[in-house]
């Protein structure tokens, strides 16, 4: 791995994770076979890594997995079904990786949505928090055997900047009450992200679990496929001829700070830090307002609150 000094905003997952064995260790990495999943799934494999793709596309995953297996000799990757708008697939997800009866070091939560039209899960969760937070949270818990089990086990939470659209609603979450809002429901779910890492580190450091959020960054991927391209370039994501912001990533430079996250010496028994540009972020600066975090995405009390509130909405009781 390159020293952290050279490390950056343009760093790839390759070069981060370069130097790095990781022969003999299982990872998982939901939403693995699009936009910046199939860069991290990629660099993992290059580091010797058992990989399984959980994603809800079967088919793009297969195809993604026999790509990879043949870029590299004896590369092992796997296939996981898992739809993260539905807690009874979270479940049935993480117990079918459970009979393999390996241990878990790195389980890389990457998949979500972004701006969706109002849509419930088929749970009844407001699409964005039930897919984002809600569906990771269940598959997460039911991992926590296989991740005990690699005795320094790290959970990579994929936030982003836009956990500062909103803090969490503890007292409507879904969207019951009051008026939907596209961005608000995104930046709610990217604060649980966040939160999650708070919570997961809190209770479960002694056993060896660690987790951390990360911000990969702005990378043009399919997660803006509900924004029109005059909706993008009013956002100054891309200018009138359609050429992105150059602010934005690729999709190997977004993956970098999850690599970092999940293999990082520096991150070693640390978690509940915001991750971004392969460096742990200080609270968000108005000076420099295009990096950092919201306070309240790291709060412990709101941690807290999202546990018990997510314990609630994904018993199965």
């Amino acid at each position: 791995m390159p020293d952290a000094a050279v490390l950056g905003a343009h760093t790839t997952a390759l070069e981060v994770i370069d130097g790095v064995d990781l022969s003999g260790r299982f990872a998982i990495v939901t939403g693995g076979a699009s936009g910046i999943g199939v860069e991290t799934v990629r660099a993992l494999l290059s580091a010797g890594a058992d990989v399984t793709v959980a994603a809800r596309n079967t088919t793009a995953a297969s195809e993604l997995a026999s790509t990879l297996g043949a870029e590299r000799d004896g590369a092992s990757v796997h296939v996981l079904a898992l739809d993260l708008t539905s807690l009874d697939s979270c479940r049935a997800a993480a117990a079918t990786f459970v009979t393999r009866g390996v241990p878990l070091s790195i389980l890389i939560n990457n998949a979500g949505v972004m701006a969706t039209p109002f849509e419930r899960t088929a749970d009844g969760n407001e699409l964005q928090f039930g897919t984002n937070h809600l569906g990771h949270f269940a598959f997460t818990m039911g991992l926590l055997e296989p991740l005990r089990r690699a005795e320094g086990a790290r959970v990579v939470s994929l936030s982003s900047v836009g956990h500062r659209r909103s803090d969490l609603v503890a007292d409507d979450p879904n969207y019951r009450t009051r008026p939907y809002e596209r961005w608000g429901a995104y930046g709610q779910s990217k604060t649980a992200n966040a939160l999650f890492a708070v919570g997961l580190s809190s209770r479960f450091g002694g056993d060896g679990i660690f987790s951390n959020a990360v911000m990969p960054g702005g990378i043009l991927t399919g997660l803006q496929k509900h924004l029109s391209v005059d909706e993008q370039i009013e956002l100054g994501w891309l200018d009138e001829a359609g050429t992105p912001n150059p602010r934005f990533k690729t999709p190997t430079q977004g993956a970098s700070t999850s690599i970092w996250a999940a293999v990082a010496p520096a991150l070693e028994g640390v978690g509940g830090r915001y991750l971004e540009n392969c460096a742990v972020a200080a609270p968000m600066d108005p000076a420099t307002p295009y990096v950092g975090y919201m306070p309240y995405a790291l709060d412990p009390d709101s941690a807290e609150v999202l546990w018990s509130l997510s314990e609630t909405l994904t018993s199965s009781g």
